[in-house]
């Protein structure tokens, strides 16, 4: 009767093991499939004006990726990669996508389910003239939040942070200078998006103003990230743009709050 009792004791406490075993097993699983790299899809096709930095952007969001380990990157950078690598079926291969210095009408085989898939929870960052891309799909500028009007010269100006919180503009002095080319938009909607970044006066004639430069959105689902900074190598290559742009697109990612 004893020795019954003592090796039911035993038996539960194996049992008990096999379990604590097991729930660690799954913990660790579930911990390393949360640590799986998300897959991003980088557009460099210009059918617009055509970017020298494309080069430096792949360059910088490829180092971003290995560094990073937070997400892989895969390419289209022509017009057949883009129609392929962007059908409903293979968009169903990333998480997110980036418009890096895209221009112009790009081919997509379908530009409605392309939206469709970004509102259903995925990513979209665009850098720079994502802004010049799809001028006459409105339902495209809607969801990036506004239109490419004009730029003057390259010129210095003295950017203003408007969110300190957001995983894009941590660590960002609260106002900095920067020599780049500077957008001006138009079918813009501040009530529509959250504007990281901005200048209180023109770039080119310094009248005051608001004029932003970089913001974010949910758009169903999904999750926009924008910066218009970024046209030139130096701007790319420097640590700030680069944790800026890495801030950008983990949180549009959701790997960052």
């Amino acid at each position: 009767m004893i020795k019954r009792t003592f090796k039911g004791y035993q038996g539960i406490g194996y049992l008990l093991i096999a379990t604590n075993i097991f729930g660690l097993m799954l913990a660790a699983e579930q911990a390393s499939f949360a640590r799986q790299p998300k897959r991003l899809l980088v557009v460099t096709v210009a059918k617009g004006f055509r970017h020298d930095s494309i080069p430096t952007v792949e360059r910088v969001l490829q180092q971003l990726s290995e560094k990073s380990r937070s997400f892989t990157v895969d390419y289209a950078r022509t017009d057949d990669e883009l129609a392929a690598k962007t059908t409903p079926q293979a968009l169903r291969n990333y998480d997110g996508i980036v418009f890096a210095h895209t221009s112009g009408d790009l081919p997509l085989v379908n530009r409605q389910a392309f939206l469709d898939w970004i509102k259903a929870g995925h990513a979209f960052i665009g850098t720079h003239s994502a802004t010049d891309t799809f001028k006459g799909f409105p339902e495209y500028i809607d969801m990036i939040g506004g239109q490419f009007e004009s730029h003057g010269p390259q010129v210095s100006v003295q950017c203003h942070l408007e969110d300190p919180n957001h995983p894009a503009t941590k660590g960002l002095r609260t106002s900095f200078t920067v020599f780049d080319e500077i957008y001006l938009f138009s079918k813009f909607n501040r009530a529509n998006v959250h504007v990281l970044l901005a200048l209180d006066q023109h770039p080119n004639t310094k009248q005051p103003g608001y004029y932003p430069l970089a913001w974010y959105r949910k758009y169903g689902k999904g999750r926009v990230f924008y910066t218009a900074l970024g046209h030139r190598d130096d701007v790319l290559e420097s640590d700030w743009f680069r944790q800026h742009l890495l801030g950008g697109i983990q949180w549009a990612l959701g790997q960052a709050k």
